[in-house]
């Protein structure tokens, strides 16, 4: 038994995917950014 994936599907998928890791990417960086900022407040202190 052989499933096929149509091509429609197959290219929404990927698309879903590569929106979501761009999501991920942009957020992951945000926080990154932010918790560099708070470290170098507390540095000038």
């Amino acid at each position: 038994m052989t499933t096929y994936i149509f091509f429609d599907d197959a290219l929404r998928m990927f698309t879903n995917a590569y929106l979501l890791s761009a999501i991920l990417l942009i957020a992951a960086s945000g926080i990154g950014l932010a918790m560099i900022e708070t470290i170098e407040k507390t540095g000038e202190r």
